[in-house]
């Protein structure tokens, strides 16, 4: 994950769309991730993630219209990040769950600072409102990476995760997209049925 090294420009990196070409060096970041590195407690997966799965999961995205991102420094995938509905319920329809991971190689480079920025954008010109991140408590530098791009930390989840013989927290944060909850979405329309029974607000 990046660090909170000062950054002075950001020389030879670029923000784009993923593409399937960019697969094997993202499987690869996120592998180090899981096997070594101190990650977001909800990808504490055992089984490897495969090429094919992680195509899937693009073609997933890009049919919801939901960035998946990856940063490239002076040509290489230097890390990748995207967001997923948060719940599947439809009253959750405007909240966002993402990820964000940068290669071992291109820590402390401007890496994170370039590419969450760009993943609250590209979330906030959707229509999207709210987005949640799930980080391991002792991932100071991702803490740190996080609240610099307007996350604030709103909930703590003591010992859910265990792994690398330990037992890990996790710190739930959110930032507002676009007005936030200052307003309605456009595309807000509730029945009145809904209104009435509370369908609409019936949550996990």
């Amino acid at each position: 994950m990046e660090g909170d090294a000062p950054v002075v420009g950001h020389p030879g990196i670029v923000i784009r769309p993923s593409s399937d070409a960019d697969v094997p060096a993202m499987i690869a970041i996120y592998e180090h991730h899981i096997r070594r590195g101190v990650g977001d407690t909800g990808e504490f997966e055992e089984e490897r993630l495969l090429p094919d799965d992680l195509k899937r999961r693009r073609k997933t995205m890009r049919k919801k219209r939901l960035p998946h991102l990856v940063a490239e420094r002076n040509g290489e995938v230097a890390g990748y990040a995207y967001a997923v509905p948060f719940r599947k319920r439809p009253a959750y329809r405007y909240t966002l769950k993402h990820s964000i991971y940068v290669h071992p190689d291109h820590l402390h480079a401007g890496i994170g600072r370039r590419l969450l920025p760009a993943l609250i954008e590209a979330c906030a010109a959707g229509g999207y409102r709210q987005m949640i991140g799930y980080i391991d408590g002792k991932n100071e530098a991702s803490l740190r990476l996080h609240e610099a791009c307007g996350f604030r930390r709103v909930g703590l989840l003591p010992a859910v995760g265990y792994k690398f013989g330990r037992w890990s927290d996790s710190v739930m944060v959110q930032c507002p997209l676009g007005s936030g909850s200052a307003d309605q979405p456009a595309t807000w329309r509730p029945s009145p049925e809904a209104i009435v029974s509370g369908h609409d607000w019936h949550g996990e």
